[in-house]
């Protein structure tokens, strides 16, 4: 063989030798790539804003939440601004263990820059919006006692008077007026009648389509648990949970056109936020599924809620707060509403009963308990301090209140 084929011979296997070594080195960054990302994928910085106090669904996802971070070992935070007309601020958090969160799953209200420095770069912000008009027929019943609803007989007639009557600058007003606008951090002093209504319309829709990678809807829960799960690669049995918060239906009150009409022209603000993420929700359903999967998904999704429940439920449904008699479980009580709740089954082993109550667990207990996890021993005071805020004044509690938290 002369030297020029040794040669070409020589190169020639250096250059096979060069291409292996390249894609070894190709498939070693691949996978490195794809570790983190599944990691990323199975403990995702998830920070949730629910509006928990004026819809009965959104809690119900601090128990999906819940679950998914019991089982997946993730520190919570509840802030210190918990159920306070103060934006969220770091100064709220007390907690000294930690320097990061993954999950801030309870009310406040929202401010970016300060909820950023204490989750992850990557985390994914969601949120729920429930229709202005049922909602604020709820707060009606559930606020009696707020200085705005003092006197009035019935929601028209706080309606009526509002145009002349409200003032924003007395503490916990806000609840009467354009409450999701204010709770995502914008001015809620916008009724169809403000001149710059547009803009402050297009103000809040373009922060919140900055900062939320997504927004779903109290109405149609269960299409929402199927794009939360598409969104999260999580399963069925993830998204799975029971009603929490919900009225009894006697506490409901039916509203006139003339009543609704009423609403969305005091809080148009709300009501244009509203229908501009209803549309949004429903546009990123269809580009990812048709609605012959959609309903096949949510079919089988109410399948799994069904078997939950005949797991974990006596009744296998919401009850009246007088037959529960587990405190631990039992919904506090507040205004004129009647909040139903669950009563456990017997028959089932620690850790099928450890599942079931995170599911069941009322608003309180689930706050009061994060609140243990999360400050140190010597921030009890603050723990008991805060909860003072949850009494319910002696004119609103009723016999329901006789055995509450």
């Amino acid at each position: 063989m002369s030297d020029r084929s040794v040669r070409r011979a020589i190169c020639s296997r250096r250059h096979y030798i060069l291409v292996l070594l390249g894609l070894v080195l190709v498939c070693i960054v691949l996978q490195t790539l794809v570790a983190r990302q599944t990691s990323n994928d199975k403990v995702p910085g998830v920070n949730f804003f629910p509006f928990a106090l004026y819809k009965p669904h959104s809690f119900s996802l601090h128990s999906i939440l819940g679950k998914f971070s019991s089982n997946s070992a993730l520190n919570d935070l509840n802030p210190t601004t918990l159920y306070t007309t103060e934006a969220f601020s770091t100064a709220g958090v007390t907690n000294h263990r930690f320097s990061e969160f993954h999950i801030i799953c309870n009310h406040m209200r929202f401010k970016k820059s300060e909820v950023a420095k204490v989750m992850p770069r990557d985390t994914f912000y969601f949120s729920i919006l429930r229709n202005p008009v049922s909602m604020m027929e709820s707060i009606f019943i559930y606020y009696k006692s707020i200085q705005a609803f003092n006197g009035k007989r019935t929601l028209d007639e706080f309606l009526n008077s509002s145009w002349t009557q409200y003032n924003s600058s007395v503490v916990n007003n806000h609840y009467a007026h354009n409450i999701l606008a204010f709770d995502f951090g914008f001015n809620n002093n916008a009724t169809y009648k403000s001149p710059d209504l547009e803009q402050q319309v297009s103000n809040a829709i373009t922060g919140i389509e900055r900062d939320f990678h997504l927004i779903l809807i109290n109405e149609y829960f269960y299409e929402s648990m199927i794009l939360l799960k598409h969104s999260l690669c999580w399963t069925l049995e993830d998204v799975a949970s029971f009603k929490l918060n919900s009225r009894s239906d006697h506490t409901r009150r039916s509203l006139s056109s003339e009543t609704v009409d009423k609403i969305k022209k005091w809080n148009a603000l709300d009501w244009q936020i509203y229908l501009h993420f209803n549309a949004t929700f429903w546009r990123k359903l269809d580009s990812l599924m048709g609605r012959r999967q959609l309903e096949q998904e949510v079919s089988e999704l109410k399948a799994v809620q069904t078997k939950l429940a005949e797991v974990c439920l006596k009744e296998k449904g919401a009850v009246d707060p007088s037959k529960i008699k587990d405190a631990a479980l039992k919904p506090f009580q507040y205004g004129a509403a009647v909040i139903q709740g669950y009563i456990l089954n017997s028959d089932m082993d620690n850790r099928t009963r450890e599942m079931c109550e995170g599911l069941i667990r009322p608003e309180l207990q689930y706050t009061q308990r994060l609140y243990i996890s999360q400050f140190q021993e010597g921030h009890k005071h603050l723990i008991k301090r805060r909860f003072i805020y949850f009494k319910a004044p002696q004119s609103a509690r009723g016999p329901h209140n006789a055995t509450a938290p």
